[in-house]
């Protein structure tokens, strides 16, 4: 992936997940491909399970529903920036949720009519791993609930991804 890269004294304008807003756009576009095999040997089995099979973990099982530490939620397929502790909200379900995804880019939604119901499925833009759903049922201002399975998930402290995110920005 070619990074744009910024002339002298030009200003860089930051995205809601505070990567330069070229950098945003190049990975929206970037797609994260590997066969079945690999896959199986990158995640855990039940990432896999999940992430690549649309399973659902078990509720109040799992390593985020009660998770209240502050930092960003990344996909363990790709490493890509999805939900801020910040949005993150007790929603009783047993699984971990939030009012909104850091880019909407990352996050792509379509119908899902499996189990014999109507819901809105949600994955990573750029690896196609499976999240979970959202629903139209969440607090205010957004009224959503991105319902996330744990598994499709890894977390990184505050501390740490403004590390990297001050990182990033100053290559850019």
């Amino acid at each position: 992936m070619e990074i744009p890269t910024k002339q002298p004294n030009e200003k860089t304008e930051l995205s809601a997940c505070g990567l330069p807003s070229a950098v945003v756009i190049a990975m929206a576009g970037r797609a994260v491909q590997h066969t079945d095999a690999e896959w199986r040997k990158l995640l855990t089995s039940e990432q896999y399970r999940v992430t690549r099979q649309q399973g659902t973990e078990a509720p109040f099982r799992n390593a985020y529903a009660d998770h209240h530490e502050d930092g960003v939620y990344f996909s363990v397929g790709s490493d890509t920036p999805l939900f801020d502790s910040r949005d993150k909200f007790e929603s009783g379900t047993g699984w971990p949720s939030f009012t909104k995804p850091i880019e909407a880019k990352f996050v792509a939604a379509e119908v899902d009519e499996a189990h014999g119901m109507r819901r809105i499925e949600v994955h990573c833009e750029l690896d196609g791993g499976h999240l979970g759903h959202v629903f139209e049922d969440g607090p205010r201002p957004t009224g959503t609930r991105f319902c996330i399975n744990s598994a499709a998930l890894k977390f990184m402290a505050r501390a740490h991804y403004e590390q990297c995110k001050t990182a990033r920005a100053a290559n850019a």
